[in-house]
């Protein structure tokens, strides 16, 4: 791995009750990076995942509102470091990767490492319906953004300081990962992405995860993204469907009018003009907040352009 004396590097690890693994991940952690300082940040565990983490020599801090996007966010905020690693607490991820995604960061220089998960043989700790999940909704945020996305789920990755710094966290669960994808692609950073490995938990650890439950959340989330950063296209399909129901409504109308001419159906005639309306408000809406758009993307550009790019000591 590259030189890192003069450079500060951290791992952030969210922890849920997570006492049967904690201490492996931390221990890894510093096997594998030398130097390293751990932070496990406990979200209102109620086992003995802070003792556990302390007695591997993490440095343990609590976020109470609960969520690993809360945890993220405090984390983001509180902590400085020029790299920042982030991985889970539950032993899936090998943490002898974290070398290589560190180096690929500072050669790159890239400000985003994703670690690509890739099951090892016979473990079942990718569940196919997570997998087709995974897969439906980095196809959505490729559509969205133009761009391709391998694993956008993956809780395995490492960060510039100026990735950090800039980025809002405003997600409150398991979002946090789509969010964090979307801020790499709203913002054009340089960015790539690495296999890494990724097996079953050990026993007596259980998932937190709720399919049902956080992959809703992810697809509520991917239309908010939707009204907020393709506004023309989301306002615009409101309103081409307006157009289309009320000229469907009206035709009938005007062909009666121009055989009698008589109107019989006010209502009707009402309620297609008034949907005409709509449309119209729609595209308006979606022309305005594109405006509004550019203006928030150029100002989160601008943040991130206040911190200073990562260079090594051996780096011009």
């Amino acid at each position: 791995m590259p030189d890192t004396d003069e450079m500060r590097i951290v791992a952030i690890v969210p922890c849920h009750n997570e006492e049967a693994s904690v201490a492996k991940v931390v221990g890894d952690l510093k096997d594998a990076v030398p130097g390293i300082v751990v932070y496990v940040y406990d979200n209102l565990s109620t086992d003995r995942t802070v003792a556990r983490a302390l007695d591997a020599g993490a440095i343990v801090r609590h976020e109470n509102a609960k969520g690993k996007g809360n945890v993220v966010r405090r984390a983001f905020a509180d902590v400085e470091a020029d790299i920042y690693l982030m991985i889970d607490g539950d032993d899936t991820y090998e943490a002898t990767d974290a070398p290589l995604m560190i180096k690929t960061l500072l050669e790159g220089p890239y400000d985003h490492v994703l670690g690509v998960r890739r099951q090892d043989p016979g473990a079942t700790a990718y569940r196919t319906g997570h997998e087709a999940g995974n897969r439906m909704l980095n196809r959505t945020v490729g559509l969205l953004f133009g761009e391709n996305v391998t694993d956008m789920l993956s809780g395995f990755r490492v960060f510039s300081r100026r990735f950090v710094k800039s980025f809002p966290a405003m997600s409150r669960r398991f979002e946090i990962e789509t969010e964090l994808t979307v801020h790499a692609l709203r913002l054009r950073v340089p960015q790539t992405s690495l296999e890494v490995g990724f097996r079953d938990r050990p026993p007596g650890s259980t998932s937190k995860l709720r399919t049902f439950r956080d992959g809703f959340g992810i697809l509520g989330l991917l239309a908010n993204l939707a009204r907020h950063e393709r506004p023309v296209a989301f306002y615009g399909v409101i309103g081409v469907l307006s157009w289309v129901v009320a000229v469907g409504l009206s035709v009938p109308i005007l062909i009666e009018y121009w055989d009698t001419g008589l109107v019989p159906r006010f209502p009707t005639l009402f309620l297609a003009f008034t949907l005409l309306l709509v449309g119209c408000l729609m595209w308006t809406a979606g022309l305005i907040l594109d405006g509004i758009r550019r203006s928030r993307h150029e100002n989160s550009r601008l943040a991130y352009l206040h911190n200073l790019a990562l260079r090594r000591a051996d780096q011009p």
